[in-house]
């Protein structure tokens, strides 16, 4: 297959990128865009976020610092890694961890990015806190979850700041938290590279490097990427057509434009989170001003009559480990006439070339769209309204009580669940918002729910565990087109956890996230519906799957 990928397009659709990739050529787009000309989006800020073109090529010309840290943490008989970090700052380490899996002779990496008290037990009970590296994640060092994850692990280590590292930002609060308590190692990251473009910098290399990448090849391969996407030397014969990067944004820009927004991704199974990576790059990118692609990730395969005409497929294949079952599906779909992009991954190394790759395609979207690709207002947003509920907590004691809930065993739930599903119309989204703990077997529920949803409307759905889609979706969600018909999912917790030196508990924490989330989503005028499940989450999950599909008949 070609690096750029292949296309499965109409002709009209053909046409229109054609038209797209011709106007990225005589207006010179490509050598804009990586001379930094803030023009090509909105003339804004946008010059100052583009760190990341570059950081491979500086990153290379250190690399045996990563071999380095490789052995350091080897040597000292760690058999857990637990990064502690949110948003940019997780996503990336997930993909390793769950792509890569445990290597031999190297800790396994877990990741936390959940303020949901059964996850923190259940991550907490996977590791053996002895022999645990910890690595706290945050680019600006404020951000609420790292910090009490922080505090959390801190005291339950016994205060050892030598099994702690820290990936920040120079002169960052975390910088001064890590230095006071005397952490191991402190590792920075660029300020010119957004947390969603950090997957190549330190923020998502450190923790590679932890646990047994082979970092030099990983960022070798990727470099391959880079040059692939990059202006065309003097004397060179390649056009912006052969651009992997650029061509898949073009196509991605124009078709949305066309309607087609809910960019639906397929990754074979050994790198299925790649679309949890992908989801917060594509949302808090492009997703503001009314506009945005809608990442549509984990959603079951269904046969090609169920999905609407605001679709676009992209496959993420991996050559060395493919899918049957998604091969014949992606037939089927290209077989009906709906636009599918395939994307080749030879093997798990070569995800940082994809990491590059859609790094060029969301803000060549972004300028197609005509919107900032670097900034996430909406994001901000939320993190203003949650901080005001927990210091409301701190001064009172009690969060105020909630305004419009349905309780999961209230009479009228199907009801309100029939009203709320009506509003869906053609090329509305359905997504589910669930600040519970994110398993397998919640998971499984959910997914019951989203396929009920979309096989009976023929939406696109999606599905999102809080609070850590807030640094993710949330943003295309209050921000981009008024489409989403969002159901909120919350529950008691059956054990709470403290944040120590807070009056506040980790469970205040995620009901503070999810009634900030509510609100600023009422605010912008979203569909919203909140559902209470109470303790049981599982007897609760199945009540509400009930009265979903009582409400759809």
């Amino acid at each position: 297959m070609s690096p750029v990928g292949t296309f499965t397009l109409t002709p009209d659709q053909r046409a229109a990128l054609q038209r797209t990739l011709a106007d990225w050529r005589t207006g010179r787009k490509i050598e804009r865009l990586w001379s930094r000309d803030a023009s090509l989006w909105t003339g804004d800020d946008e010059s100052k976020w583009l760190g990341w073109l570059d950081i491979v090529a500086a990153q290379l010309r250190d690399a045996a610092r990563f071999a380095k840290f490789a052995a350091e943490v080897k040597a000292r008989g760690f058999t857990h890694i637990l990064l502690l970090g949110m948003g940019g700052s997780s996503l990336c380490p997930e993909v390793f961890a769950l792509s890569f899996g445990k290597i031999d002779g190297f800790p396994e990496l877990h990741v936390l990015d959940s303020t949901d008290p059964a996850q923190l037990l259940a991550t907490e009970s996977r590791v053996n806190l002895a022999r645990t590296l910890f690595i706290v994640s945050s680019k600006s060092g404020s951000t609420l979850e790292p910090n009490i994850f922080k505090q959390y692990f801190f005291e339950r280590s016994g205060r050892d700041g030598s099994r702690f590292v820290a990936i920040t930002d120079p002169g960052s609060k975390m910088q001064q938290v890590a230095e006071h308590d005397g952490f191991w190692r402190i590792f920075f990251g660029l300020p010119s590279i957004g947390g969603r473009y950090s997957a190549l910098s330190d923020f998502g290399m450190i923790p590679a490097a932890a646990m047994g990448v082979d970092v030099p090849m990983f960022l070798g391969l990727a470099q391959l990427m880079v040059q692939a996407c990059s202006p065309s030397q003097p004397g060179s014969t390649a056009d912006v057509s052969e651009n992997p990067g650029v061509v898949l944004g073009a196509a991605l820009g124009t078709l949305a434009l066309s309607g087609r927004d809910k960019i639906t991704i397929i990754a074979s199974p050994g790198i299925h989170d790649l679309g949890a990576w992908l989801e917060q790059l594509i949302a808090e990118s492009t997703g503001k001003n009314g506009k945005g692609l809608i990442p549509v990730d984990r959603e079951p395969l269904g046969a090609p009559s169920v999905y609407g005409a605001d679709r676009v497929f992209v496959y993420e294949r991996l050559e060395s480990a493919p899918d049957a079952e998604q091969d014949r599906a992606v037939a089927a779909l290209e077989a009906a006439g709906h636009p599918v992009v395939r994307l080749s991954v030879p093997d798990v190394y070569h995800l940082g070339a994809e990491f590059f790759r859609w790094e060029i395609a969301t803000a060549v979207a972004g300028s197609i769209l005509g919107i900032n690709p670097f900034d996430q207002p909406d994001v901000e947003a939320s993190k203003i309204a949650t901080k005001k509920l927990t210091a409301a907590f701190e001064e009172s004691g009690s969060l105020p009580p909630e305004k419009d809930v349905v309780r999961v065993d209230s009479a009228d739930l199907t009801d309100r669940l029939r009203t709320h599903l009506n509003t869906i119309r053609a090329s509305d989204y359905f997504a589910l918002l669930a600040y519970i703990e994110m398993n397998q077997a919640h998971e499984t529920a959910l997914q019951k729910i989203r396929r009920k949803v979309r096989d009976t409307r023929k939406s696109a759905t999606c599905l999102g565990f809080g609070p850590r889609f807030l640094h993710s979706t949330g943003q295309a969600y209050k921000g981009g087109p008024n489409t989403g018909v969002f159901l909120q999912i919350t529950n008691d917790d059956a054990r709470d956890v403290p944040v120590p030196g807070q009056k506040y508990t980790f469970g205040v924490v995620k009901a503070a996230q999810a009634r900030g989330d509510l609100e600023v989503l009422r605010e912008r005028g979203r569909r919203v519906l909140h559902i209470h499940l109470g303790a049981d989450v599982d007897a609760g999950l199945a009540q509400l799957a009930s009265a979903v599909e009582r409400a759809l008949q």
